[in-house]
């Protein structure tokens, strides 16, 4: 029988961490210890790293995710472990998992077989405390907010203009529209706002882009969380709120350092959703890596329509990181089901299928291609996969000029993705990389949006009422029209409607909503039917979800 993920990660021989600290060029005193196999690499020693040259950036993102699976963060770990199998210092980093998904329908995000990153069952859960940090900061914020109304309301806060909603790291419908501050005079002036999951938290999104502390707290401060009856807006910094947030985030704001099954270390840090957040880990954890190894594999999150396009024009962008190599993961099954086979289906041979699924994983190809990044596409290896399938693969994307390359990581673990890693280090090192965003800082912000709907998504047209793009105009003329915009839109399709497989083009692109985050320097565009606070399916893994008579827990995925 195949052991399940948490047992291999069970039965995996984690090495001490001050060890894996030690291969990195960082000294005991560099880490802050949480346990005997996690740390936090502190302040002071990522000061100490300026001097040493940067290595070379590998993104891992894939093409539109289905209920089959891709396993984006499993290549990455692979890929990652492979790269060291045949000589290369090389880390990954990771986004933190959020206990939305661990308890819902997702599952964790350690990766999975024998290409995961260890302890397992801390990092889905838990963790070091980061997103407790997260969660406890943007509620300060929102305590601080609702108390200054209370209090007199000097800034002339206008109560139907408060755009700062609370978050928790859970999924809980419920919690989308409430009202607050019910039951007299000692509660507060009641309004109507709502919760967001924490992932989708703005204060998420400052603390992945920040490049240290004094960044962090310059980005709190400019937290916009409402307007004045006179359409001023009020800020973080009016309510007193950066400091104390800051001082919560402190700590947070070490990237956390771990291992995979191979011994090999990764920094597993922040965890912003890429469906409705910019879907990447935390600059500071790539930055710092980049100093420490050779190569550095990193993803972002869902499709490369959406975690790619927004790691590169919101991450590099303000980062002034340049990817020498992107990874575009796929499946046999994934394909089959963008060309049209149903889910129970999936084990017989459909060459076929594949052959019509192929126009998504294209499409992701050219995306990647657009930015001025070379690309290798891994085939993430399911056992039911059959040569035909594969070579109808590898046929297609060799029409495009890029390698498809067999990757068995899951199984195998490094050996599995050896090719692949000698294929990465070529395409990194062949000095082919001329990195670009896909528009400009001083193009405005409704053509930024139309610019990804029409080039990244193959839409037709983009759609938004009056009220919309007034508020964007209001928007640039207060200095805002030179960030980047961050579309919150289904996982599951080029377009709003997730049952769209494929590549459809032409389609309509509806901007429902857009959302100020000025702390993080961007623009939230939200599309169609996408949520910012999920809810838990019929049957969520939670249901599974235990303690054993010797203390271990079950039913983690």
């Amino acid at each position: 029988m195949v052991a399940s993920d948490i047992e291999i990660a069970r039965a995996a021989r984690m090495r001490p961490i001050e060890e894996i600290g030690d291969r990195l060029g960082l000294d005991a005193a560099a880490l802050q210890p949480y346990g005997h196999t996690k740390a936090k690499v502190d302040v002071a020693g990522i000061a100490g790293l300026d001097a040493r040259p940067d290595g070379k950036l590998i993104l891992v993102t894939a093409m539109t995710p289905t209920p089959a699976g891709e396993g984006k963060t499993t290549t990455t770990v692979g890929l990652g472990d492979g790269l060291n199998r045949i000589g290369k210092k090389a880390m990954i980093c990771l986004r933190e998992p959020s206990l939305g998904p661990c308890f819902g329908v997702k599952g964790g995000a350690a990766g999975g077989g024998y290409a995961q990153v260890v302890p397992m069952e801390d990092i889905n859960l838990h963790f070091t405390g980061d997103f407790h940090a997260i969660g406890a900061a943007h509620n300060l914020l929102s305590a601080l907010l609702d108390n200054h109304i209370y209090w007199g309301n000097d800034l002339a806060l206008d109560g139907r203009r408060v755009a700062w909603r609370r978050v928790m790291d859970m999924n809980d419908r419920a919690l989308r529209d409430v009202v607050t501050s019910l039951g007299g005079v000692a509660n507060g002036f009641p309004r109507q706002t709502g919760f967001d999951i924490t992932v989708a938290s703005e204060v998420m999104a400052i603390f992945c882009l920040a490049t240290g502390p004094e960044d962090l707290a310059r980005r709190l401060s400019n937290i916009v969380v409402g307007e004045t009856r006179d359409r001023r807006p009020v800020r973080a910094a009016d309510l007193k709120a950066d400091g104390p947030m800051a001082v919560l985030l402190k700590d947070a704001l070490q990237p956390n350092l771990v291992q995979t099954l191979e011994n090999n270390p990764a920094f597993i840090h922040g965890g912003p959703f890429a469906n409705i957040a910019h879907g990447c880990n935390s600059v500071v954890a790539t930055k710092t890596a980049l100093k420490l190894a050779d190569y550095v594999v990193t993803e972002a999150g869902f499709g490369a329509d959406l975690g790619a396009e927004k790691f590169f024009d919101i991450k590099c962008r303000k980062a002034g990181l340049a990817p020498a190599a992107a990874v575009v993961v796929a499946t046999v099954r994934a394909l089959k089901m963008h060309g049209g086979v149903a889910k129970e289906d999936l084990g017989q041979e459909n060459v076929a299928a594949v052959a019509a699924g192929l126009a998504n994983l294209a499409r992701h190809v050219e995306n990647v291609q657009r930015f001025g990044v070379p690309v290798v596409v891994a085939i993430n290896r399911f056992s039911a996969d059959t040569d035909a399938e594969l070579a109808a693969v590898q046929a297609a994307v060799g029409e495009l000029g890029v390698a498809a390359i067999e990757a068995n990581h899951w199984a195998e673990g490094s050996a599995g993705t050896a090719e692949l890693a000698e294929h990465v280090v070529a395409l990194a090192d062949g000095g082919a990389a001329a990195f670009k965003p896909l528009y400009d800082d001083a193009v405005d912000l409704f053509a930024k949006i139309e610019t990804i709907a029409r080039e990244i998504y193959g839409a037709g047209e983009v759609t938004a009422d009056s009220r919309v793009r007034a508020q964007l105009r209001q928007w640039e003329e207060a200095g805002h029209g030179h960030f980047p915009v961050c579309m919150a839109k289904t996982q599951y399709s080029f377009s709003t409607d997730p049952a769209l497989k494929g590549a459809p083009k032409g389609h309509s692109l509806p901007v429902r909503e857009v959302r100020l985050s000025a702390g993080a320097e961007f623009v939230v565009a939200i599309c169609g039917e996408i949520m910012t606070m999920p809810g838990l399916p019929r049957v969520p893994a939670a249901n599974n979800i235990r303690i054993d008579a010797d203390g271990r827990i079950d039913g983690l995925f």
